[in-house]
């Protein structure tokens, strides 16, 4: 029980020093989101008066005439009520508005993705690991060339393919303009035709380095004793490599999965871009570009949740599954 509770700790304490870099960062980036609103305003024919300055502040959720420490505090009491401000370059939309219609875009798209490569990875790492030496563990190599490659020039070459060339799949957008968002089978389907190349180009590019990790775990398992005594005992040797080998060697891939599914939150930002996907790498691109300090706060925390869970449900993993992890601590 006190290996949970000082993990608990460890994450509470994580979370208040990720929420306070959350809300320095931003500060300390050049520019002012109220000066991007009175610019805007301006181009419109509206007058940048003194009062509309300070409006616009206390819109954002910040006032520069408080001290700081009496920011930070108001920071705190408006992300415990969910209060994460307006966004400046979707003004007059709340953040968690903006960022809640586009992360279930980027959570289907990266989760899935991300679990594909995984598996794909994994299974075929346990293949060529228990067989070391073989004509399939020379390919190996070529699979982290694909992870060397930008995103970006992958998810080219497959537009070009794909859509512009076959034209089997459209090569921008996240679904049919013609359809009425929804769980219609039509508007499903079209979302699924939309987010295949995307899709494909993220589970290419990370395939090759769980392929990897998991092909020298499993050499690695190959030559400890208990892996000896099973083939001792004439087990089967697709036994062995499922049973003992690889639920083995699998577990530092399993805590990289985890940590990459706590990742999947943040999006991937060239695929999307490269694609014109409605999701969250999008708008936190668009939300650095434009200094909109309060958007890039929401992803960040959005983002900081997400990883901290991650880690904290693989620790309590661990500590169920091996007790010694238990009794170290």
């Amino acid at each position: 029980m006190n290996y949970f509770v000082r993990k608990l700790g460890f994450y509470a304490i994580a979370l208040w020093a990720a929420l306070t870099l959350n809300f320095l960062i931003p500060r300390l980036l050049p520019g002012n989101p109220v000066d991007i609103l009175l610019a805007k305003l301006q181009q419109r024919g509206g007058i940048a008066s003194p009062a509309v300055r300070h409006s616009y502040e206390l819109l954002l959720g910040g006032n520069s005439k408080e001290p700081l420490i009496a920011q930070y505090w108001d920071y705190l009491v408006n992300v415990t009520h969910g209060d994460l401000g307006v966004s400046v370059t979707y003004y007059p939309t709340p953040v968690i508005q903006v960022i809640n219609t586009s992360l279930m875009w980027t959570i289907v798209l990266v989760g899935v993705a991300t679990i594909l490569s995984f598996l794909i990875g994994v299974g075929l790492g346990a293949i060529v690991g228990w067989k070391p030496g073989t004509w399939l563990d020379s390919l190996v190599p070529s699979t982290t060339l694909l992870a060397a490659v930008p995103y970006f020039w992958l998810a080219l070459i497959l537009v070009y393919l794909f859509a512009s060339t076959l034209h089997l799949f459209p090569s921008q957008g996240g679904y049919d303009v013609t359809l009425d968002p929804g769980w219609s089978v039509a508007f499903v389907l079209s979302a699924v035709k939309y987010g295949f190349l995307p899709a494909v180009t993220i589970v290419i590019a990370s395939v090759g380095g769980w392929l990897m990790g998991m092909r020298n775990m499993m050499v690695s398992t190959l030559s400890e004793d208990y892996i000896l005594t099973a083939q001792a005992k004439g087990l089967t040797n697709s036994r062995i490599m499922r049973h003992y080998a690889a639920r083995n060697a699998m577990l530092p891939s399993i805590a990289g999965f985890a940590i990459s599914l706590g990742f999947v939150v943040s999006g991937s930002i060239v695929t999307e871009q490269v694609f014109s996907y409605p999701g969250i790498g999008s708008k936190l691109l668009s939300a650095v570009q434009n200094n909109d300090y309060a958007l890039m706060q929401g992803i960040f925390l959005y983002i900081t949740l997400a990883v901290l869970g991650a880690n904290l449900v693989v620790d309590v993993f661990y500590g169920v599954i091996d007790p010694r992890t238990r009794a170290r601590s």
